[in-house]
């Protein structure tokens, strides 16, 4: 019975910025527990990459090339999507971009990019997905926050400001759509030792830094990711809403 609570078997994923990274991690591990993964990205090379590697695996994946900003290109896809592969009862929203540039020096257009993609993309996707959802009166959305939800660094002003409003995004779906038995929560990682952090691992002073500051004095490894991530797309979780999972190793919690 307790198996039967993550089983994923018979349901539709689609997860965004999933050519590469953490986005990777979260479609591999949805898959694993019996989904059929979509993966997205802007880039269709290295989106096909990604299919082919999970397809080795034995998994049950697909792929769709197309920019979560673009209103036009997501609809047209989405419909495309449920046509093809099937309504889509699971929705992450994994796609992001970070740059780094102090307060006084930052170009409004990266602001504005930053915003665009981290925001108003997590808005966008959900609110075409969500529609297909509502009507099914049921549909999980993960929305991926990030521990600046909660705190700041400096360099990274757009990046905090856009997390912080997926975090209020998040509740305000959750609110908007538990009557259809939607759950909208989010999934906060800590950091992770990817091929993003690769430089920043291998940065003596970074690396010790974090490892301090980090109660379990270590990196988190991506895997450690999808327990939190089937979770929050299983039956498991179908009174959980409005909240924000953090996967931190324990560094909100401590000072």
């Amino acid at each position: 019975m307790n198996g039967e609570l993550f089983d994923l078997s018979a349901k539709t994923a689609l997860v965004t910025g999933s050519s590469r990274g953490l986005g990777r991690v979260f479609a591999r591990g949805l898959a694993q527990a019996g989904a059929t993964v979509v993966l997205n990205g802007r880039n269709a090379e290295t989106l096909q990459q990604a299919v082919v590697e999970l397809k080795s695996e034995g998994l049950s994946v697909e792929g769709y090339a197309f920019d979560v900003v673009d209103r036009k290109q997501l609809s047209e896809q989405v419909d495309r999507i449920e046509k093809e592969v099937g309504p889509v009862d699971i929705l992450v929203n994994s796609a992001g971009i970070q740059k780094r540039a102090p307060i006084l020096d930052m170009e409004e257009s990266v602001w504005r990019e930053v915003l665009e993609v981290n925001l108003t993309g997590v808005f966008l996707t959900s609110k075409i997905v969500g529609k297909g959802m509502v009507e099914r009166r049921r549909g999980k959305i993960i929305n991926i926050c990030s521990m600046m939800c909660e705190v700041g660094r400096p360099t990274i002003a757009p990046y905090t400001a856009a997390k912080g409003g997926v975090k209020m995004l998040t509740r305000a779906m959750a609110v908007e759509w538990a009557e259809y038995n939607i759950q909208v929560n989010g999934l906060g990682p800590g950091y992770f030792a990817t091929e993003m952090n690769k430089a920043l691992i291998q940065d003596r002073k970074f690396d010790s830094w974090i490892r301090q500051r980090t109660p379990a004095r270590r990196w988190g490894k991506p895997e450690e990711l999808i327990g939190a991530a089937v979770f929050l797309a299983s039956r498991a979780s179908d009174f959980v809403t409005g909240q924000i999972l953090y996967v931190d190793g324990g560094i909100l919690a401590s000072l």
